[in-house]
């Protein structure tokens, strides 16, 4: 019997076009001659936007003339290559190897911009796991100390609030993303019960995504068990030696899943009760569904992305409940953070903060072709339900791409 292979959207070179085109108008409204796109390990990889591939290097884009591919090795040009030869459309034709930022400024002097304004796409980013920037402080030393007379002026917000619209073909692959997500929630389902070990998830959830041949944004899963617990990101178990949690009942078990089709990521948050629940995890969920529900509800192109947030907590705001991560916020590029303070007053963590916290609160007014991520948490004491999928702005309202996680799913 012949085996179904995984078919994921493609992009054509009128995509790329018209990528191009696009930041070419953002660079003349900055009045830049050249672009750096940071690849290197940014959660966002940058570069893709205008190469359609990740080598986990850069782009040097100008304002006329053709970009280059940078990578750290040679191996990484050869992919591309064989990519290549298989029938499959390089966006770009030249690709190199530069293992300094030093090389990489070569470059930038061989399309005479050296005494130029050059924007960068990954200095100043913030995204969950890379609040500091996304690219390496020797690579910047480097490049920068070997054009002194260049100007140099961050635009990664504005490369955000650019690729946040969606192109037909660049939906295509959201929506196909969102049925590898909606199918390794219906795994999570499957396996999940007393006894099993949250390592048996994580393989299964990993497993049905990766059979839709696409990838994962790292790390992947995000995931805890328990019946009550602030615990969140990536499993301890997975980076260090640690046994990994045996399932029991009256256990919530949640997972955050990012699969990936091109750079294009969906969310969503699998939540699993493994009956009898108590009552404050039964209140949490409650509110949690009102507020997912609130936000379908305000959802449309022309409000602000802050009366999202504010829709979606009032449930929060009504219940006494508060929020532990963000209620909502954008996909490709994950940069609007929809973070709630209510409820939050007398709470304390007993964990020490150096500084003042820095993360953005950035404006958007909502246009269709938007992409988010709906993760309405609420939380008790130290008791947290979390749900929600991916949701896109259409141009009469809104549409959610996935339904299994946007409750809980409770199992007998």
């Amino acid at each position: 019997m012949a085996t179904a292979h995984a078919q994921p959207p493609v992009l054509s070179l009128k995509e790329r076009d018209r990528r191009w085109a696009r930041l070419r108008e953002l660079m003349r409204e900055h009045k830049l001659d050249g672009m750096l796109l940071a690849g290197f390990r940014a959660r966002e990889m940058y570069e893709s936007y205008v190469s359609d591939d990740y080598n986990e290097g850069c782009v040097i884009f100008p304002l006329d003339g053709e970009p280059v591919v940078i990578t750290w090795a040679l191996l990484r040009v050869m992919r591309a290559r064989w990519s290549a030869e298989r029938g499959n459309t390089l966006w770009v034709d030249d690709y190199r190897v530069a293992t300094s930022g030093a090389a990489v400024a070569e470059v930038i002097k061989e399309k005479r911009l050296a005494k130029s304004r050059i924007g960068v796409a990954g200095l100043r980013s913030q995204a969950p796991t890379e609040i500091y920037g996304a690219i390496p402080a020797n690579f910047w030393l480097e490049f920068s100390a070997a054009l002194p007379e260049a100007r140099f002026e961050d635009v990664s917000e504005e490369l955000s609030h650019l690729m946040l619209v969606k192109s037909d073909e660049e939906m295509a692959q959201v929506r196909y993303a969102a049925k590898a997500a909606e199918a390794a929630c219906r795994a999570i389902v499957e396996v999940t019960a007393p006894g099993v070990g949250e390592e048996v998830v994580f393989a299964e959830a990993t497993r049905e995504m990766l059979r839709f041949g696409i990838g994962l944004r790292y790390p992947m899963i995000v995931m805890n068990s328990g019946p009550h617990t602030l615990s969140w990101g990536p499993p301890r178990w997975s980076t260090r030696g640690e046994a990994p949690r045996v399932l029991e009942r009256g256990d919530l078990m949640q997972a955050e899943l990012m699969p990936l089709c091109g750079n294009q990521e969906v969310q969503v948050q699998m939540t699993v009760a493994l009956d009898p629940l108590d009552e404050t995890n039964r209140t949490c969920e409650r509110v949690a569904r009102a507020s997912y529900e609130a936000g379908i509800k305000a959802l449309k192109p022309g409000i602000a992305f802050a009366d999202l947030v504010v829709a979606m907590e009032e449930p929060l705001k009504q219940a006494g409940c508060w929020a532990y991560t963000p209620l909502v916020h954008s996909l490709g590029p994950h940069f609007l953070a929809g973070r709630t303070r209510v409820n939050m007053e007398k709470l304390n963590f007993g964990v020490r903060f150096v500084g003042t916290p820095s993360a953005r609160e950035r404006q958007a007014v909502l246009q269709p072709g938007m992409v988010f991520a709906f993760e309405p948490n609420a939380c008790l004491g130290d008791h947290r339900v979390n749900i929600g999928g991916t949701v896109i702005v259409t141009k009469d309202g809104c549409e959610a791409l996935n339904e299994i996680p946007t409750g809980v799913t409770h199992k007998q």
